[in-house]
């Protein structure tokens, strides 16, 4: 099919707008060609390579998320800076003159923590209804008070919809399209929250911009999840193969007539991975196909993903199959097998088969492919036990803790102190007031000392009256992982709590406890990891933690204290973090020439740090590198204080973590790792060039009940 040059649409300089069954740009008609590329997956000095890779495979559109949790991480601190710099990616966008398709949320699934939300919004009592036309979920009005931090989706919007309405196209900026939730129609039908957020797009964005929902491409879904007729522009995703023409005639039943150009917004080039799976792969001559099929009778898609990038941090999300027990965390590395790999990669099968297909629908010739950047491995890296994690929480003398009779989830943890936190800024003279045990959780100037804990692992502790036949441990409900330790309370017989178990959230079973023959009580230490939140289907609102009562031979346990561990994520707000800092200090104060010495026994199975370093010696030698942690059990890595993610070769099928060149620096580059289970003999890690994802076994499954 030819585009016409010409159309009854009205011609108005810096429009975009849909007519004739087209998308029109400035009069002219255009075929939206779009991949989506996420800015909060990809550091802010590489944006604008990618973009350029995305620009010489052929796109004209880029189409992002806006997770809300990586810009409101703590309740009411906002963040646009740095990885969460929105404004300018979209700037570098209109630089490159790519167009914008923005998917403004709330929800946005992306598999990516909780499908987008600030976790702290699980904190809420009563449970709020995430995703629906409940008034506390929209509002947040609880008992008369209208609390007066961004608590809601309305505040949300508030602020990161007017930051991006100078950038909408008839602004003179890129945004041709703002998305209204996503694939609302897989999840719900609440036709009053749909038309709730229209109304709040439209109050602060106007009418000129086109607001889209997209649906699964079955009539179910685009019945529950979008708006007859012209309030929103229907548009449709499907799995890649199917015929894609049937599907655009259902999608026009859910438009105005004359306003449903064909749309695959989501165009699948490949697939999400769990740890525990097979690394996803699809074909490129068969993804190729598909695309040509919509291409060659004027269809627009926009490819999922064009590049994927990585979770960096704690932001991966999860998967769940016919239950919440039935969990599939994702992988840190969000290749998604897309035709720009995570590290930038263009040299390959898919990115050729795909350009070879897309630049035949582009009138002038398209720019040059950039080679692939440069990697290099710095080899191998000695690291040394730096610190023992519950010795590094100082558990005696600790003052960020929260306590409670019964176990309280993460997010709840968390929500205790930034409320006593808000409370202690706005009030500060009224400090005399409150308790000395609670004021001294805080500095003169109100730095918090305790840091909200939604990412990352949490500490549990009690106590109990050991029997001299032992114990049978049991907790119901656990997200995600828990490694169960004990020790002897007293000072007389007390030593570094001991190793039992791990309960996981897949495959719950009870752990026998045994006498310790301890003189008083036996302590109690449960460390929870949260390896991701649900972040699609029914199951989403996922606390983590302890969720449920802990039992010693059947009877519940009481008295506990909840400790944070408070290790950065992707945005985190603190300048110096304690618990890496402690880390550091061995290394930081080593010679380049020092040999590190390992001064702790390796053979205990318990959670520690191990801290190393590798230098480069020239500032050109900066690369990009990838660090492989074969021969290692399961934790948590950064490299300069910047959190790479999560490792766990033993389980697979990720072997090594991309560490992008930005983050490294001339001299020495520190490397620290949280190891939860056994440390590889050596204390070696791998600086290599390439990524890996061959570890682990085959046929084993994490969520295999």
């Amino acid at each position: 099919m030819i585009l016409r040059c010409c159309s009854s649409a009205k011609v108005n300089a810096r429009k975009f707008e849909i007519a004739d069954d087209m998308f029109w740009k400035d009069g002219k008609p255009v075929q939206i060609i779009g991949g989506d590329l996420h800015y909060f997956r990809i550091l802010p000095e590489y944006w604008e390579d990618r973009l350029l890779r995305a620009k010489a495979f052929g796109l004209n559109t880029i189409q992002t998320y806006v997770p809300w949790n990586l810009h409101e991480p703590s309740r009411g601190e906002l963040d646009f800076e740095g990885i969460a710099d929105i404004v300018s990616f979209l700037k570098l966008c209109q630089k490159l003159d790519l167009l914008v398709m923005l998917r403004a949320g709330p929800y946005i699934c992306a598999e990516w923590d909780l499908g987008g939300f600030p976790p702290w919004l699980l904190a809420v009592e009563p449970a709020l209804r995430l995703r629906s036309s409940d008034p506390a979920f929209l509002d947040l009005e609880k008992d008369g008070m209208l609390v007066d931090i961004a608590l809601k989706v309305e505040s949300w919007w508030g602020v990161s919809l007017p930051l991006i309405a100078p950038l909408l196209y008839g602004n003179g900026g890129p945004i041709i399209m703002v998305q209204i939730e996503n694939e609302f129609g897989s999840y719900g039908n609440d036709k009053v929250y749909l038309h709730h957020l229209v109304a709040l797009a439209r109050g602060h964005l106007g009418d000129a911009i086109i607001l889209y929902t997209t649906d699964g491409g079955s009539r179910e879904a685009l019945e529950k999840g979008t708006i007859r007729g012209d309030a929103v522009f229907s548009a449709v995703d499907f799995t890649t193969g199917d015929d894609p023409w049937p599907i655009f005639k259902l999608q026009k039943e859910f438009n105005a007539p004359g306003k449903s150009p064909p749309l695959s917004a989501e165009f699948y080039t490949g697939w999400l991975t769990h740890w525990g799976e097979k690394i996803a792969k699809t074909d490129a001559d068969f993804t190729a196909a598909a695309l040509e099929k919509i291409l060659s009778r004027n269809g627009s898609a926009v490819l999922y993903m064009a590049h994927g990038g990585t979770n960096f941090g704690f932001y991966s999300g999860a998967n769940t199959g016919a239950n919440e027990y039935d969990y599939k965390p994702d992988l840190t590395s969000y290749d998604y097998d897309a035709p720009i790999k995570e590290s930038g990669d263009v040299d390959n099968a898919k990115f050729k088969a795909l350009h070879s297909v897309i630049k035949k629908y582009h009138a002038a010739s398209l720019p040059s492919v950039p080679s692939d950047n440069e990697k290099t491995g710095y080899g191998r890296i000695q690291l040394q036990k730096s610190s023992i994690l519950f010795d590094t929480l100082n558990i005696k003398g600790a003052i960020h803790v929260a306590e409670s009779e019964s176990p309280i989830s993460m997010e709840s943890a968390g929500q205790v102190h930034d409320v006593l936190a808000l409370f202690l800024v706005k009030f500060h003279h009224l400090w005399k007031f409150v308790p000395v045990k609670v004021v001294t959780m805080y500095s003169a100037k109100s730095e918090r000392v305790f840091c909200s804990q939604m990412f990352g692992l949490m500490l549990y502790v009690s106590e109990y009256r050991a029997s001299n036949n032992g114990s049978i441990l049991s907790i119901p409900e656990v997200h995600d992982r828990a490694q169960v330790f004990i020790s002897c309370s007293s000072k007389v017989d007390a030593q570094r709590p001991t190793y039992i178990g791990t309960i996981e959230r897949w495959s719950n079973k009870p752990l026998g406890l045994p006498y310790t023959g301890c003189h008083s009580n036996t302590s109690l230490f449960v460390l929870v990891e949260n390896m991701g939140r649900v972040n699609y289907g029914q199951f989403m609102f996922d606390r983590k933690g302890i969720l449920s009562s802990v039992y010693l031979s059947g009877k519940a346990l009481h008295g506990w204290k909840m400790f944070s561990v408070p290790f950065s994520n992707l945005n985190g707000k603190e300048k110096v973090n304690p618990i890496i800092q402690l880390a550091y200090s061995e290394i930081i104060t080593s010679s380049a020439h020092e040999k590190l010495k390992d001064s702790f026994d390796n053979s205990q199975k318990e959670p520690a740090f191990y801290s190393g370093y590798f230098t480069v010696d020239e500032t050109s030698q900066l690369k990009d590198t990838y660090i492989s942690f074969r021969g290692w059990g399961k934790g948590i890595a950064s490299v300069n204080d910047f959190n790479i993610g999560r490792y766990w070769p033993s389980f697979g099928p990720q072997c090594n973590l991309y560490v992008p060149a930005p983050v490294l620096r001339h001299g020495e580059n520190v490397v620290v790792i949280l190891e939860l289970e056994s440390p590889d003999p050596e204390l070696v890690v791998t600086s290599v060039d390439q990524p890996d994802f061959t570890c682990g076994s085959s046929s084993s499954k994490v969520h295999q009940l």
